[in-house]
């Protein structure tokens, strides 16, 4: 078993080095640009995997390194439902809130990015070498502003949590002590006209002082997963139920998967559908000039 362990950790290391780095400026894809008109814009962005190449919808869910079960239990459920409605996932790959919110993500078959605070070349912390590998395995994408070689320094997290809520549309706080790092996220993200939310907890707990006093601050109370799809995506409710518009069996199959499965692969539709390439390569055409369905790139197809 130790020898297997260890054998799966070298295979991750061996894949992250492989992955090929690419530097670009904020404003060289569609989904980046709005980090051109944020406080102290990055001057470029070095990325390891795949950044969606248009704009779609994202969110970033942050929160503590030490959360309750609750905090588990909820950052859960929002990267899941998130990502079942096309939705990317945003975080910054730290233990805690981060993690659970990029491998909940994964789990639902959903695309999430992560930002570090050191260069993209290693995954810090170490334990998350392999969550790093899923995350580049399954269409997503490792980000910083930092070169290669750069280790991670205090200051530097602050800093990267501006580019956390930059490449969101609206940040969740899951919890947060009152003087926690992840307020930063949050301050950032009004700075930049972001929406944000928090999740209220116990006044009892510290874990919930930050949220409380955010939602205290102004902050929209989310009470309920919908209150942030609402907001996201506003008629994402009628679509899940309106979907079946498709003129073939084929079709109506590829819509209902991605009812039900949110953002997902060609691969995985065509196994699910037992559709052939060739016919499922005809009905996803089909319903990408009839505006139902989207390419987020990568061969990852959604609802529009």
């Amino acid at each position: 078993m130790f020898i297997y362990y260890h054998k799966l950790q070298l295979m991750s290391i061996l894949f992250l080095h492989f992955m090929e780095i690419i530097q670009i400026k904020p404003s060289n894809l569609d989904y980046s640009k709005d980090l051109q008109h944020i406080p102290d814009t990055p001057k470029q962005l070095f990325v390891r995997g795949k950044l969606p190449l248009k704009r779609i919808k994202s969110v970033a869910i942050v929160g503590t390194r030490k959360p309750s079960s609750y905090g588990r239990e909820i950052a859960t459920k929002i990267a899941t439902e998130c990502a079942q409605n096309g939705i990317v996932v945003v975080s910054g790959l730290a233990l805690g809130i981060d993690s659970i919110a990029h491998r909940a993500t994964l789990d639902a078959n959903g695309i999430t990015i992560a930002v570090l605070a050191n260069g993209v070349d290693k995954i810090y912390p170490r334990s998350h070498e392999a969550l790093g590998q899923r995350i580049l395995q399954n269409n997503g994408a490792i980000v910083s502003e930092y070169p290669n070689g750069t280790p991670a320094q205090p200051w530097q997290f602050l800093a990267r949590n501006r580019i956390v809520s930059g490449l969101a549309d609206a940040v969740v706080v899951v919890e947060a002590a009152s003087r926690s790092g992840t307020l930063s996220t949050a301050n950032h993200a009004l700075d930049q006209g972001k929406e944000v939310f928090a999740v209220p907890g116990n006044i009892n707990s510290p874990l919930s002082s930050g949220c409380n006093q955010l939602i205290k601050n102004g902050a929209n109370p989310l009470t309920s997963v919908e209150d942030l799809l609402d907001f996201l995506i506003p008629d994402c409710f009628e679509k899940q139920t309106i979907l079946f518009k498709g003129d073939t069996p084929d079709e109506n199959l590829i819509l209902e998967i991605l009812s039900k499965k949110g953002a997902t692969s060609s691969d995985e539709i065509i196994k699910k559908s037992g559709i052939s390439a060739s016919n499922f390569n005809q009905a996803v055409t089909m319903l990408e000039i009839k505006g139902l369905i989207s390419n987020n790139g990568g061969n990852i197809w959604s609802i529009k």
